[in-house]
């Protein structure tokens, strides 16, 4: 079970200048698909109590959060972010009595309980969108809506109020024949952007917030957040709009223009986010705040971060999960070990005095870190590489966050058609760029989806080795909502729950030695050998506490970078091995002979 009633760590490496140190400075949090965790059932879709079911999982790993998706009453256009009714669960998913138990249960068990919000937008079936559609309605300013272009028919090509592009694809904006104008989605058609220009919209959204952490939730993961503000000119026109004074930019290969420099990091957004902080959760404690973060730099998430701005605990940098893009999210290039440290390093450096990190490579939105930049390809070089790609993680300075099955090294769902696929964005995506713009053939967008697609993150929980991997009953009615990896059978919790050297086993150490080592949880952190090819290294310090930290994230042999070696003077013995994706003699030999195995990593206590 987890215990909250850890020591406070030493004023020494206390975390971001806060006093006392935040709890969440050496916690883990475990995010929680809900649509693909536990089906209890028989629906083929995961709900609440299926996450109740397996509290005990959760708890025996070790993990102290657990971030849930939405699971809002909601369309399900975009799996649960379109939501409808902030304060109700979706039949899917449960009763809010199932959130209620859920809650309890996980107290009980000292396991916290995190919900995803999504405010810069919501459904287009939300009672508030559904209002503004009448231009008379007090809700009419709630929403970005604009009239069609002087000289073009409503809802005809070339109408739309500026050329944005949604990043699902197609314009930004949908007209509405009701209220005879367009309203602005960056997401799905059916997503419409809140307008927080309107401090009506802003006091009902803390009003709702404030609803549920009165219900006993300890906090939000707040989806797109700082999407929230978007850049106006002085007639508070948008960037495109006739005869705005701002420029939209150039069209791209898709035929549109980028929003993204516009709606990311608005002007208002600090304002905005103090407001809320003011407003939701002065005066409450023990619970965190982090917010997704797109257009976010490592200095600007450092500003955000501080305490003494209060605004959030910690936001979800990008940067580093686009080191194998180029242009476009689907025109991938090959991972290099350089590009990836080089992001890392900034996201450190700049929360270097003030301000926090979260770190993650998994979630919803990503990929599985094993098949993106590890090896999949057999057992051996699975479970090398996912233990690689977690020490790192877990050994840099910050906050870590684990994606369901990322403990076992699950993988890429390695679909090969179109129709396995289930997620909005993947499925617009091939329409617009192979079938409409034809910038991408597709094989290679194919290739493209099996590598990156968000629906590789988001097949079935893999439990034990049963017809549906444990997820739903082997006799169910109804299938999986997703298909499940066939890999189950190899890669599920039963296999590796009772095994300390499977990546489970080697997860609940990584886990053990944040709550158990000061300087693991908050020492200052530096790198060593910034010009390696394959070995990422850097110490952790703490006082007169140093942990020196080298992994090789390749599939070959790699020397022992000459920075590192002359920290290791004469070696190591094995007691000061405290951790080893191998074991601590492999680690020592390794050490001797100055190269380090595939995906070979090793923590020192220097």
């Amino acid at each position: 079970m987890t215990d909250f009633n850890r020591s406070v760590l030493p004023v020494a490496v206390r975390s971001n200048g806060a006093t006392p140190n935040p709890w969440w400075a050496n916690a883990v949090v475990y995010q929680i698909y809900p649509r693909s965790f536990q089906d209890t059932n028989g629906d083929g879709i995961g709900d609440l109590k299926g996450i109740t079911s397996r509290l005990d999982y959760l708890a025996d790993l070790g993990v102290d959060v657990l971030w849930l998706s939405p699971v809002y009453r909601s369309p399900q256009d975009d799996n649960g972010y379109d939501i409808s009714d902030y304060q109700d669960i979706d039949p899917l998913f449960g009763t809010l009595e199932d959130m209620d138990e859920l809650l309890a249960e996980a107290h009980r068990r000292g396991l916290k309980i995190v919900m995803d919000l999504v405010v810069n937008h919501t459904s287009d079936e939300h009672a508030w969108f559904q209002a503004s559609r009448d231009k008379d309605d007090p809700h009419a300013d709630w929403y970005w809506w604009r009239p069609a272009r002087p000289g073009h028919e409503p809802g005809t090509p070339g109408a739309e109020p500026n050329r944005w592009g949604s990043y699902f694809g197609g314009s930004a904006w949908q007209y509405d024949p009701k209220r005879g104008e367009y309203y602005l989605h960056q997401f799905s058609r059916k997503q419409p952007d809140l307008n927080w220009e309107n401090p009506e919209v802003r006091k009902a959204v803390y009003r709702m917030m404030n609803w549920w952490m009165d219900r006993g939730i300890d906090g939000f993961r707040m989806d797109v957040i700082t999407l929230i503000s978007k850049h106006l000119d002085s007639h508070g026109r948008l960037p495109g709009e006739v005869d705005s004074e701002l420029s939209e930019g150039e069209i791209g290969e898709e035929g549109y223009t980028d929003a993204s420099p516009f709606c990311s990091d608005g002007p208002r957004l600090d304002e905005f986010l103090a407001e809320m902080r003011r407003e939701v959760f002065e005066g409450r404690e023990g619970y965190m705040n982090v917010g997704e973060a797109p257009g976010i730099t490592p200095e600007r998430n450092e500003f955000i971060t501080d305490p003494a701005h209060k605004e959030l605990d910690m936001l979800f940098l990008f940067d580093h999960v686009g080191v194998d893009q180029e242009g476009s999210k689907w025109n991938t290039v090959p991972f290099e070990v350089r590009n990836l440290r080089a992001r890392l390093a900034d996201q450190q450096e700049a929360v270097r005095n003030a301000g926090w990190a979260s770190l993650f490579f998994c979630n919803h939105d990503q990929p599985r870190v094993v098949s993106r930049w590890g090896d999949d390809s057999d057992r051996e070089s699975r479970e090398l590489s996912a233990k690689a790609f977690g020490m790192l993680l877990h050994m840099h300075r910050g906050t870590p966050y684990i994606y369901e099955g990322e403990e076992l090294g699950m993988t890429n769902a390695h679909f090969t058609k179109l129709d396995q696929y289930r997620d909005l964005e993947a499925i617009n995506a091939y329409r617009q760029r192979v079938e409409e713009a034809r910038c991408q053939s597709p094989e290679s967008m194919m290739a493209a989806l099996a590598l990156i697609g968000r629906d590789n993150s988001r097949t079935p929980m893999q439990w034990d080795a049963s017809r549906y991997a444990g997820f739903t009953a082997a006799d169910a009615a109804t299938e999986p909502w997703i298909g499940v990896n066939p890999n189950h059978v190899e890669i599920n919790a039963a296999e590796e729950f009772d095994d300390p050297d499977s990546v489970y086993g080697f997860y609940k150490k990584l886990i053990a030695m944040r709550h158990g080592n000061a300087t693991v949880a908050t020492g200052e952190w530096n790198l060593v050998a910034a010009d390696s090819e394959q070995v990422y290294s850097f110490t952790r310090t703490g006082g007169d506490d140093t942990i020196l930290v080298m992994v090789n994230l390749t599939g070959r042999t790699a020397r022992v970078p000459a920075e590192v070696a002359r920290l290791l003077g004469n070696g190591v013995g094995e007691s000061q091995v405290l951790l080893s994706t191998y074991d601590a003699v492999h680690g020592v030999k390794s050490i001797a002979r100055g190269e380090l195995a595939r995906w070979e990593g090793v923590v020192i206590q220097l």
